[in-house]
């Protein structure tokens, strides 16, 4: 039996660590077998080619060699982790996926459908069975980050552009992508979560 696949996406700084680490814990209760991955990165590969991604000196990279790294690193990802993992019928958890691509680079770089084509390519189908979607303004939670990257260094309009995108998706899979309002108590946000997950699993 096919395993689960869960994402998280939204502005860093919304809280989603913190949630994943209590949907870890709520698996582990019910004896699933999971695993706790992120994007970019997941890999040996990936996470060299993180490193390459979000590097602060790396001010000069190209926009469309950024979404090729992207799309390479998830390609790995998916090929050596995330579908092996599926197959055995364990839960992925993955914090960032495509979805991230579509904002930062389709919409924040202004690179459009050229980054679904190479996403669709990497992925090779593998779709996210639910999506959670942090709501949060991205000016507060860039204030939350301690250390910040390349794309966190970004301006403010950038990450208005991104977090708008993510709405966008948002209503255009609905059945996919469930938007929390990141705003509320952490134990608020679980019990949402878990609400969602119940369905998911029956």
């Amino acid at each position: 039996m096919r395993g689960y696949f869960i994402t998280f996406e939204g502005p860093d700084g919304s809280g989603k660590s913190t949630q994943i680490k209590l949907i870890k814990e709520y698996f582990e209760k019910k004896g699933f077998d999971l695993i706790i991955t992120r994007e970019p990165g997941g890999t040996r590969i990936s996470e060299k080619i993180r490193d390459i991604i979000l590097d602060n000196d790396h001010t000069e990279m190209d926009y469309i060699a950024e979404a090729l790294l992207y799309a390479a690193a998830r390609a790995q990802h998916v090929s050596q982790l995330i579908k092996p993992a599926l197959e055995e019928g364990k839960v992925v958890i993955c914090d960032r996926f495509v979805d991230s691509s579509f904002v930062y680079q389709g919409e924040g770089r202004g690179l459009g459908k050229c980054v679904k084509e190479i996403n669709d390519i990497a992925i090779r189908g593998c779709m996210p069975d639910v999506t959670f979607l942090f709501k949060i303004d991205p000016e507060i939670g860039n204030m939350r980050i301690k250390n910040k990257n390349r794309l966190d260094m970004e301006k403010i309009d950038y990450h208005r552009i991104v977090y708008n995108a993510y709405l966008k998706l948002e209503k255009e899979y609905p059945d996919r992508i469930k938007g929390i309002d990141a705003g509320r108590s952490i134990d608020e946000i679980h019990e949402e979560i878990k609400e969602y997950l119940e369905k998911l699993l029956k």
